[in-house]
């Protein structure tokens, strides 16, 4: 949305507007849905971070008073649903769960799809080998659709011009691992 207000949008929906609801879900869900996916959830785990981060949202749209911060909001409310979710089923992180990277919509034939796992498992193991602000900025940038520098600068408390800079050094960092 190019005309997007978010201090409009966080009124009208606190007045009950659906549609300004509506846009900004619209305007934030690749972000949370980003930051769910780095602490390499299932999918259904992470869809509950997600269903988790808007509910509170929704508990909160009145306490907001920067709309320009709220992409932060978002990320800091995602992260603290992650954790929660990660501290009530007592379990660890799952190292090579990559159904939160999005499936097909169409099933691959099994040595397609066994190939692309084994591609994702060697790559999200190159990418833990990465400083953890790298690991970070990556598994955000990689959401789909990709989220505005804007968003991500919020999201991870980064400058904006710092971030294509930092993103080149991650990557030709992970290139270096994968050619080793």
């Amino acid at each position: 949305m190019t005309d997007f207000d978010p201090a409009a949008a966080l009124a009208a929906a606190a007045e009950g507007d659906q549609k300004a609801w509506n846009a900004i879900v619209t305007t934030y869900s690749s972000l949370v849905w980003s930051i769910a996916r780095g602490f390499r959830l299932s999918t259904a785990d992470a869809g509950d971070v997600v269903q988790g981060t808007w509910l509170r949202l929704v508990e909160h749209l009145h306490d907001i008073r920067d709309a320009e911060r709220l992409p932060g909001w978002l990320a800091t409310t995602a992260r603290r649903e992650a954790l929660n979710l990660i501290r009530r089923a007592g379990r660890d992180l799952p190292v090579d769960d990559v159904d939160g990277l999005g499936a097909a919509a169409v099933a691959p034939a099994v040595d397609e799809r066994l190939l692309r796992d084994e591609s994702q498992r060697v790559l999200w193991q190159a990418v833990s080998r990465l400083s953890h602000g790298c690991q970070r900025l990556l598994r955000v940038m990689f959401a789909d659709p990709a989220p505005s520098y804007e968003t991500v600068g919020a999201a991870l408390d980064i400058p904006i011009g710092s971030i294509g800079p930092t993103r080149a050094r991650c990557l030709a960092g992970l290139r270096s691992i994968m050619t080793d």
